[in-house]
């Protein structure tokens, strides 16, 4: 999956950059649930082109002004606002460079700041996370999104993640096809949200989805055997041997334990290391992993059932005797027994 979006990003960027005359620079979108690693990889793939951006121009920013050369930033990161607003968008990205901001400033004189600012920083990708906290139920989302798209418009290549956009209404409720492994838009059923814009964004955008480790097909095992061999080559504990992670029935372990979701199998295997470190063990084993509790671990039986001892009869039958139903007397005729005892 990190492969996958990596590539995605340096091919669209790649082309980006070598545009001209285009007015508009298409973007991607990253989706995919909780802890799968969107963000990590999207920060991972920008850092990669930054990198080469950076030594292809000698860390210099060739459209520069006299004097702001050194003020060069080729990929910004911003955390979409929580309930967004044109304004707040703009201030978050005008923090990123620590730009002053006016109180009074109006709408239009913070997207001429944000996009001056773009421009003299030399900005070539503009990340944009969390942008599932959008409602296109809300006009100030709506708002939103019609800002993100004039962004487009900047010489930037916009990249948004965001968990399940395509459930979210930013591309309308797309399926995903099986045969064809591509999101399909179905017919635009309204055009409530300013007309038919809603399909400049779809129109604009490439959408990768992520998804957790598999552990079926000998390709799947293999590409996270193979992920948790990288993870083993990092690890620096004391009493570590060679298939730590990868050897025996460990990987079906670590399977089970996070059903294959990146974020939990990182967390699970640091809290690993720092267990193996305090106790003095210096090895990570099944053992010591499974005194690991994660947020997926459910409880051993239901929080309200009480604890009753195997060996205690008296405890049993107390048991029994709670959950056996009394009858219902509620219908019984009384009648012939009421009027003699009368």
């Amino acid at each position: 999956m990190h492969d996958k979006v990596g590539k995605l990003i340096r091919r669209r960027l790649s082309g980006n950059t070598r545009k001209k005359d285009d007015p508009t620079r298409a973007g991607v979108m990253i989706s995919g649930w909780g802890n799968y690693g969107k963000t990590a990889s999207v920060c991972s793939a920008g850092a990669v082109f930054e990198d080469q951006w950076l030594k292809l121009h000698s860390c210099l920013n060739p459209g520069a002004l006299p004097g702001t050369r050194d003020l060069h930033a080729p990929v910004v990161y911003v955390s979409t606002p929580v309930t967004a607003t044109p304004k707040s968008l703009c201030a978050s990205i005008l923090g990123f460079f620590r730009a002053p901001i006016r109180k009074a400033a109006t709408l239009p004189e913070l997207v001429r700041q944000v996009a001056d600012s773009l421009h003299d920083h030399g900005v070539k990708a503009l990340i944009l996370d969390d942008i599932s906290r959008l409602r296109m139920h809300r006009a100030d989302d709506q708002d939103v999104l019609d800002l993100m798209r004039a962004f487009m418009s900047l010489d930037v290549t916009l990249i948004l993640t965001g968990v399940n956009i395509p459930g979210i209404g930013l591309l309308r409720e797309a399926t995903w096809n099986k045969k064809t492994r591509q999101w399909e838009m179905p017919p635009l059923e309204s055009t409530r949200i300013h007309g038919l814009e809603i399909t400049q964004t779809e129109h604009r955008f490439e959408l990768i989805e992520l998804d957790c480790f598999r552990y079926i097909t000998p390709k799947q095992i293999g590409a996270f055997v193979d992920h948790l061999a990288g993870i083993e080559r990092h690890l620096r504990l004391l009493n570590a041997k060679d298939g730590m992670l990868t050897g025996g029935a460990m990987p079906e372990y670590l399977m089970r334990r996070t059903g294959g979701v990146v974020g939990l199998l990182g967390r699970l295997l640091e809290d690993g290391a720092h267990e193996a470190m305090e106790s003095g063990k210096e090895l990570i084993d099944e053992s010591l992993l499974d005194e690991i509790v994660l947020r997926r671990d459910g409880p051993e039986r239901p929080p309200d059932e009480p604890v009753i001892a195997a060996d205690s009869a008296d405890a049993k039958k107390a048991q029994r005797k709670r959950t056996k139903r009394s009858r219902n007397t509620v219908f019984d005729d009384h009648g012939p027994q009421a009027e003699a005892g009368a």
